[in-house]
């Protein structure tokens, strides 16, 4: 399932708001100081060395929080890198992602092995958002493989206080591709995400794409209904990077930019399927 979310903002400011203004002020791979982590790394990796550097920067390289590491990027279509990475502090099967687009870094989140998405952070303002407990339905990654089809019924909490239920499906079409080499499964999907009192926030529905052993979704083509009326997006994956190769861990998406550049979409951002509660 993938889920809608508005625009970012400079991630390098969170830490600087932080009273200490020190590195060893964000050590923490949780909460906020998780967020002082990520701008730490993001801000130091696209820091100019020079006047040359700075008049034609390089694309920079991200570095996770202490005590973790990463294990793959994914460029995709609608101009995103993503870059994968587990925790040692985290329970087993947890697993972190940053994206990032032409601006810099505008969402961390993190899932379980049921793909549930346990936390997410989102920026502009900076808001952390987390899974209720006891949901009705859960989400469930093993129940999709074994079955071909899972529900869910969940809330969500935001640290504003602001609440919301996510209700859908997800379904294996039978289909399987290969990009960049790798073997994936498509699905399909529908989802509603609406406020406790059932005033509709957003909707979506299309195709998605998991590997079975990585336990992780990936975008695909979807319909996406919000303020302005259904539109259409693909965050497809197109190139998979891993550690050792060129590209491994950049901030600099490489897909479809031009062609976001000359679209006014409102400042939307999607996150696809690997965001899911």
């Amino acid at each position: 399932m993938a889920i809608w979310k508005p625009s970012g903002m400079d991630m390098a400011s969170v830490c600087r708001q932080k009273p200490s203004g020190s590195a060893d002020a964000c050590r923490s791979v949780s909460g906020a100081d998780l967020l002082c982590a990520l701008a730490l790394a993001v801000s130091v990796a696209l820091a100019p060395a020079g006047p040359a550097r700075a008049q034609s920067p390089v694309p920079g390289t991200f570095t996770p929080p202490e005590g973790c590491t990463g294990f793959m990027t994914v460029q995709s279509r609608g101009c995103r890198v993503s870059n994968y990475y587990r925790c040692e502090a985290d329970p087993a099967g947890h697993q972190w992602r940053a994206d990032f687009d032409q601006e810099g870094i505008f969402f961390v989140s993190r899932t379980d092995p049921e793909a549930q998405w346990v936390e997410s952070y989102e920026f502009n303002p900076t808001v952390r958002q987390t899974l209720d407990p006891a949901p009705r339905d859960p989400a469930s990654f093993s129940e999709l493989l074994s079955a071909g089809n899972d529900t869910f019924d969940f809330n969500l909490t935001e640290d504003t206080g602001e609440q919301s239920r996510v209700t859908g499906f997800d379904g294996l079409t039978g289909v399987e591709v290969v990009i960049d080499g790798i073997p994936l499964k498509q699905t399909q999907f529908e989802f509603r995400e609406t406020l406790p009192d059932g005033t509709p926030l957003r909707s979506a529905r299309g195709n998605e794409f998991i590997h079975p052993e990585w336990r992780l979704f990936f975008s695909g083509p979807s319909e996406w209904d919000g303020a302005e009326g259904p539109l259409p997006v693909d965050g497809s994956p197109r190139q998979f990077v891993f550690p050792g190769e060129p590209g491994f861990f950049t901030t600099e998406p490489i897909f479809d930019c031009d062609a976001i550049l000359s679209q006014d979409i409102g400042g939307a951002r999607l996150l696809p399927a690997a965001v899911r509660p």
